[in-house]
C-alpha cells in the first residue's frame, strides 16, 4: 500500500495526471483541437520531439546532456538534400544519413568519455559546429523534390483514419527504450551511473563506454529524425530543426528526469512530450505568436528543475520532522 501510495504521489504520474487534464480541458475549449485532422498534426510535431528524447532521456539520466541533437538534425537533412541532387537513391540516402548521425553522435562521445571533456560544453561546441557544417553542405537553398510515395507516407495515415502511419514507429521505438531502461541490468547500470559514476565504476560499470554509445545511439537516431523532418515538409534545409533541442530538454525534465540523473521514468517523459506539444497546439489554434510559444517552452524548462526540487525539498522537510517527533516520542 505505501508502495502504490508513493507511485501515485511520484512527479511522472503528476505529470501524466496533468497531461490528460490538458487534452480533455483543451479538446471542449479550444476549436478544433479535439478533430482528427488536429490529431494527425499533433502526433507528426511530436514525432521529432518524442524520438530525439527517447535517447536524450538515457544520456540525462546518466547525468550528462546533448545540445547538439537539433544541429545533427540539420547537418543529415542538408545532406539528404546534396546526396539526392548528386543522384543517390532515396533507399540509400536513408541509411547513409542514419550512419552520418551516428558518426556526429561518436565525434561527441569520444570528445565527452575519450578526452573526459564535459558534456555541456562539447555540445554546445558541436551544436555550432554540425549547423554551421550544414549551411557550407546545403547554403541558403533548399532541396523539395524528393520521391511522393516517401513523402505521402510520412505524412499520411492508417488507412486513410486519423491514425498517421509515424505513430507506428513511435510506439515501436518508445516500447525498445522502455524495456532497455526499466527492465534490464543495462537501464538499471544507466541510473547507477547518474546515482554515483564512480561508484558505479568500482562496482564493474563500464562507465565511460555506456556513456560513449548512448551519445552513438542518439546521433543515429537524430539522423533518422532529421529523414523523417525532410520528407514530412518536403524540404532539405540547413536550418532544419532549430531550437528543437530546448523543447526536447524542456519535455525530458518535465517528465520528471533529474538534470543531475539517476532520476527519472520513460513513462513520465511521453507524458512531457504530449504537454509540452498539446500546449503549442492549443495556443497555436488560439493564434498566439511563434515567440509567446518559444516563451511558454521556456517557462516549462525553468518549472520542470525548478518544481521538483521544491516538492523534493517540501517532502524532505516532512520526513526529518516525523523522524523528530517520533524520537521525541521515544524520549518521552
Amino acid at each position: 500500500m505505501s508502495e502504490l501510495r508513493r507511485r501515485l504521489a511520484s512527479w511522472d504520474t503528476a505529470i501524466i495526471g496533468l497531461t490528460v487534464i490538458v487534452l480533455f480541458v483543451a479538446s471542449f475549449s479550444v476549436d478544433n483541437f479535439g478533430t482528427s485532422r488536429n490529431f494527425t498534426f499533433m502526433v507528426l510535431d511530436l514525432l521529432p520531439i518524442i524520438l530525439v528524447a527517447l535517447p536524450m532521456t538515457f544520456i540525462i539520466v546518466t547525468g550528462e546532456i546533448d545540445l547538439s541533437v537539433a544541429s545533427i538534425l540539420g547537418l543529415t537533412s542538408s545532406l539528404m538534400g546534396w546526396f539526392w541532387n548528386h543522384g543517390l537513391t532515396i533507399e540509400s540516402i536513408i541509411p547513409l544519413c542514419i550512419v552520418i548521425g551516428a558518426v556526429a553522435g561518436l565525434i561527441n562521445g569520444f570528445l565527452i568519455t575519450g578526452l573526459g571533456l564535459p558534456s555541456l560544453a562539447v555540445t554546445i561546441g558541436t551544436l555550432a559546429l554540425y549547423r554551421g557544417l550544414a549551411f557550407v553542405v546545403l547554403g541558403d537553398g533548399a532541396v523539395a523534390d524528393f520521391p511522393f510515395s516517401y513523402t505521402n507516407w510520412v505524412t499520411g495515415t492508417i488507412g486513410g483514419g486519423p491514425v498517421p502511419n509515424v505513430l507506428i514507429l513511435i510506439v515501436v521505438l518508445a516500447l525498445i527504450f522502455g524495456v532497455i531502461l526499466h527492465a534490464t541490468p543495462y537501464g538499471r547500470s544507466l541510473y547507477a551511473i547518474g546515482a554515483n559514476a564512480q561508484a558505479a565504476h568500482f562496482s564493474g560499470i563500464r562507465v565511460a563506454r555506456t556513456k560513449f554509445w548512448l551519445y552513438v545511439a542518439s546521433g543515429a537516431v537524430c539522423g533518422l529524425v532529421g529523414v523523417l523532418w525532410t520528407l514530412r515538409y518536403s524540404s532539405a534545409r540547413a536550418d532544419n530543426g532549430s531550437g528543437l533541442e530546448l523543447a526536447v530538454v524542456a519535455a525530458v525534465l518535465l517528465g520528471g528526469v533529474s538534470i543531475f540523473g539517476g532520476k527519472g521514468s520513460l513513462p513520465g517523459v511521453l507524458a512531457g512530450v504530449v504537454l509540452l506539444t498539446a500546449l503549442q497546439n492549443a495556443l497555436r489554434l488560439e493564434d498566439v505568436s511563434g515567440q509567446a510559444l518559444n516563451i511558454v517552452t521556456g517557462v516549462l524548462l525553468v518549472l520542470s528543475v525548478l518544481l521538483p526540487n521544491i516538492v523534493n525539498g517540501i517532502r524532505g522537510s516532512w520526513q526529518r520532522r516525523k523522524v523528530r517527533q517520533a524520537a521525541a516520542l521515544e524520549v518521552r
